[in-house]
């Protein structure tokens, strides 16, 4: 049986986020995948203190903090699946 390609089988699930450089953080995902966005796009984030920013935390199938009125969500970071799948969900 031939190995699928591409992570097609695999629920994403946060890991880890960290902040790399001013203005952008990252996901790292368990299956290995790591998402670099700017901060610009998740307002909430930006309402977080810098020095605070390093205590967040998993809630649900997101991430959050103590200071952040939202929980983002896997599906933010990646993309609604259903918007751009190229097969029908």
């Amino acid at each position: 049986m031939a190995q699928i390609e591409g992570y097609w089988d695999v629920k994403p699930a946060i890991s880890k986020v960290t902040f790399p450089a001013r203005g952008k953080f990252q996901v790292v995902l368990k299956d290995g995948r790591q998402i670099t966005m700017p901060i610009s796009a998740f307002p909430s984030i930006k309402k977080v203190p810098v020095r605070r920013r390093k205590n967040w935390y998993l809630m649900g199938g997101g991430f959050t903090w103590d200071e952040c009125p939202e929980v983002i969500h896997v599906e933010q970071i990646l993309g609604n699946y259903s918007q751009y799948s190229h097969e029908k969900v």
